[in-house]
């Protein structure tokens, strides 16, 4: 079976795109943010008791990195450190990995779903494991110059 790219960063949609015999990963590294009018006590809790800064709109990160496959980051820790999801854009529902970049671009899995995600959430700095499944690149033209991506 082949394999072919998707870039991601500059989607704001949901697609689905299917090439017979092609398997099609989304890549590069996004940001899940909400309206800062939505923040309330609940995110101030996770980001007091358990250092997860869930992000929003007034406070975006600069991202200096491309993954493969994606990474969509909605949270950050005091040390740094991101919070993303693996593979597509974030929704703490389903089966995407949960991972960790600290600030050496080194990934660690926090949980192998959004549900083990928040089910361990009161100590997930202390189960975190390496995680060899996301390359990081300089930027996509990086990446480029080793995979074939598809432009829709």
């Amino acid at each position: 079976m082949n394999k072919v790219y998707l870039d991601m960063t500059k989607r704001t949609n949901c697609l689905a795109i299917c090439i017979e015999d092609t398997e099609i990963i989304k890549s590069g590294t996004t940001v899940y943010h909400m309206d800062s009018n939505d923040k309330n006590e609940t995110y101030q809790q996770y980001a007091d008791e358990y250092d997860i800064h869930f992000i929003f709109d007034d406070n975006i990160p600069n991202l200096s990195f491309y993954t493969v496959p994606q990474v969509d980051v909605f949270a950050t820790d005091s040390e740094g450190g991101l919070i993303g999801s693996v593979g597509s854009m974030t929704d703490l529902q389903s089966d995407l990995p949960i991972c960790y970049i600290n600030k050496n671009k080194e990934c660690f899995l926090i949980a192998t779903s959004g549900k083990e995600f928040l089910e361990t959430i009161n100590n997930w700095k202390n189960n975190i494991k390496p995680y060899n499944e996301v390359i990081f690149y300089e930027s996509k033209l990086e990446a480029e110059k080793e995979l074939s991506f598809i432009d829709i």
